[in-house]
């Protein structure tokens, strides 16, 4: 019968999905330090470009972009490399449009394996779930050979448990990073706004001084 055939499933299917947990575990940890170092270096250079975006804006000395644009450490610093290049060669016209897919590209970069985290961080859960199912259909598949031993049954479904608080402790962690990573671009792409209006504040200034 079909059911049978689902319960030969479950008989192996609470440990595959623990094994499956683990794995996402280890991949998940991985990228969470992956981002944390990645994002904490390019955050600490954003921030320093941001407090001299700030003291140029205080100083009313626009000339120093350039100097800005010689940091090619940073997201803001290339990108207004990129910037000063377009407005030597065509002025004002489409620099707008050169920091937006400036930014669509670095974006890529900066969002790397935040969709897997929050694939985890959604999932893992339901992956749980399905374990624990699993766990209890054969904890009571077994009380049916046991003879009527409810300790037998207990202890199975005891055990089926495990995979829901394993997909739990899988997915709180993902979750928390991810909503901190896009927090940390969200940041830095903030800066690169200010940056881009900056430059269009420069390049207008050139061109009133040249008309």
């Amino acid at each position: 019968m079909l059911t049978d055939k689902f319960f030969a499933i479950a008989e192996l299917g609470h440990e595959a999905t623990l094994w499956l947990l683990i794995v996402l575990s280890v991949f998940s940890v991985a990228f969470i330090l992956e981002r944390f170092f990645t994002l904490r270096k390019a955050r600490g250079q954003s921030e320093k470009v941001a407090l001299r975006v700030r003291e140029t804006l205080q100083s009313n000395s626009l000339n120093e972009i350039e100097e800005l644009s010689r940091d090619r450490d940073s997201f803001e610093g290339r990108a207004l490399t990129y910037g000063l290049r377009h407005i030597k060669e065509r002025g004002i016209e489409g620099l707008e449009e050169v920091f937006n897919s400036y930014a669509l590209v670095e974006r890529g970069s900066l969002d790397r394996y935040l969709n897997f985290l929050a694939t985890v961080g959604s999932n893992a859960p339901f992956i749980g779930l399905l374990g624990t199912v699993f766990g209890v259909m054969d904890a009571f598949r077994g009380l049916a050979t046991s003879q009527g031993d409810a300790s037998a049954v207990m202890l199975g479904i005891s055990k089926a448990l495990v995979a829901t608080a394993v997909g739990l402790m899988v997915a709180i962690p993902a979750v928390i990073a991810y909503n901190y990573f896009q927090r940390q671009v969200r940041s830095i792409l903030n800066n690169l706004e200010s940056v881009r209006d900056l430059c269009l504040a420069y390049a207008k200034s050139l061109k009133a001084k040249g008309g």
